[in-house]
């Protein structure tokens, strides 16, 4: 794309110039990304062995066991990173998964940052914001933020069965 730009002395005004720089800058604005890694969880449950008892938990994962990298653009400002779960195959509904973020990863931008999400939310069907990140006056760039999970409402009143689900991360933009 070829931009043809003439200005005479009176035309060239700030009002103008943030004209030029605002379609100039709108080409090179890149979407927001995110990248999850990590393993996959098995919570550990002890067979009860005394007749009465119900199961200890709640269950907490390694506090890095999933990974994420998350890049914001300087134009975009700041985005919302959700997070929900989906059932793989079979969940039952009195199983609580939660997520929190343990630290804030690692970034060369010095006046970035990502509030939000250091306590456990309880994961829905449908997305809920875990934390932000702001990027100001830099490309906000994050590796390797540490996210744990916690399962909760392991009783023996649940049918005995191989529960699974899949925790689906999205970054948008606010």
């Amino acid at each position: 794309m070829k931009f043809n730009i003439y200005f005479t002395k009176k035309q060239f005004t700030l009002k103008y110039l943030s004209i030029v720089i605002l379609l100039l800058s709108s080409y090179a604005v890149k979407a927001q990304t995110l990248t999850v890694s990590g393993t996959s969880w098995a919570v550990p449950i002890l067979s009860i062995t005394e007749a009465g008892s119900d199961y200890s938990g709640p269950y907490q994962s390694a506090a890095n066991q999933i990974l994420l990298t998350a890049s914001v653009p300087l134009l975009l400002g700041s985005a919302k990173v959700s997070v929900h779960y989906q059932a793989n195959p079979t969940w039952n509904n009195a199983l609580i998964l939660s997520a929190k973020r343990t630290g804030n990863g690692t970034t060369v931008c010095l006046l970035c940052n990502i509030t939000g999400g250091t306590a456990y939310q309880a994961l829905t069907l449908t997305d809920i914001e875990l934390f932000r990140i702001v990027a100001v006056l830099a490309l906000a760039s994050y590796s390797n933020i540490p996210i744990q999970l916690e399962l909760s409402g392991v009783s023996v009143t649940i049918p005995a069965a191989a529960y699974n689900s899949r925790v689906v991360f999205t970054i948008s933009a606010l």
